[in-house]
């Protein structure tokens, strides 16, 4: 098993209260949703981690969507040659 590391966030209540229920319906601790959706964002390109994160002006964000859907259409044919 890969050795883990420990951190705490914060959250609000609201969030808080909403990643209980998550976690009640799928049965999975909150540790276990947060540990993997902190892997999944770790492991997103660059482009797409500025995207979530709303690093890009709101005045460019439907180009910068175009742009990321442009570019993951490229990577997924580069793969195919």
């Amino acid at each position: 098993m890969k050795k883990r590391v420990v951190f705490r966030i914060q959250l609000t209540l609201d969030a808080k209260k909403r990643l209980l229920d998550i976690s009640d319906q799928l049965g999975i601790t909150q540790i276990a949703i947060t540990s993997r959706l902190v892997e999944w964002f770790a492991s997103q390109p660059d482009l797409i981690q500025a995207a979530i994160l709303g690093l890009y002006p709101d005045v460019i964000k439907q180009d910068v969507a175009t742009l990321i859907l442009n570019r993951m259409a490229e990577g997924k044919n580069d793969r195919s040659k």
